[in-house]
Order: structure tokens, then sequence, then C-alpha cells
């Protein structure tokens, strides 16, 4: 009876759904996302507290894997 309209949202969500696909695959392809400058001047203006607040969240990490891969039975 209304089946139409199921197949007309479906219509439309499938071609919106397909074009931003194809929107983010252009982006990728064309290096919308390649920014290799930020992560080399974002080392310049980091602080010591910001090092050592990333030193200390890494240890944190590896102290994390290392509980997980010990486990006495």
């Amino acid at each position: 009876m209304d089946s139409w309209v199921i197949i007309l949202m479906l219509g439309v969500s499938v071609f919106l759904g397909a074009l931003a696909l194809i929107g983010i695959m252009w982006a990728i392809k064309s290096g919308q996302f390649d920014d290799k400058e930020k992560f080399l001047n974002q080392v310049q203006f980091d602080g010591n507290d910001e090092l050592n607040d990333a030193a200390q969240q890494q240890s944190k990490r590896e102290a994390l894997k290392k509980s997980k891969e010990y486990r006495p039975e």
C-alpha cells in the first residue's frame, strides 16, 4: 500500500551513502588528510609538562599491557 515510501527512503539513503563513500575516497586519494607539517610543528611547541604527561601515559600503557600478558593460573 505505502511501500513506495519505504522504497523511496531506501533509494535515497543508498544514494547518500554512496555519495559519502565517494567523497571520502576522493579526499583520501587527493591527500586531504595528509598533514605532515602538523606533527613536525607540534613538537616545537611541546613544553616539559606535556612531554612528562606523555611519558607517564606511555609507561601506564606498558604496565597495563604487561599485566594483561601475565595471568597466573
